[in-house]
């Protein structure tokens, strides 16, 4: 039940454009249950907002390693492994 409550203030927190917000209720609700994919993918899609792309990376792997057909965990992947290269190109642009 506390589950279900922290998952949608963490849905509302993105909906309003809160991210930093969003990822911390996103994170408890990962201590109460660990396994729920749609969780790792909702942080992911925050982190990627805040150009947090490694971070983003991290949650949808660890998404492919419980469920290696999420079609949202290989997009915001794909979005995070994107962002990673446009930082080091730019970084090495400079």
């Amino acid at each position: 039940e506390k589950f279900k409550t922290l998952k949608k203030e963490g849905n509302d927190f993105v909906k309003t454009g809160k991210y930093e917000e969003a990822v911390n209720k996103y994170t408890e609700c990962m201590k109460l249950n660990p396994e729920e994919c749609s969780i790792y993918t909702n942080r992911a899609l925050c982190y990627l907002k805040l150009y947090k792309y490694e971070e983003a990376k991290q949650d949808c792997d660890h998404v492919l390693q419980i469920e290696d057909s999420n079609v949202k965990a290989f997009y915001r992947r794909a979005l995070a492994y994107k962002g990673l290269q446009v930082r080091k190109k730019y970084m090495s642009g400079i």
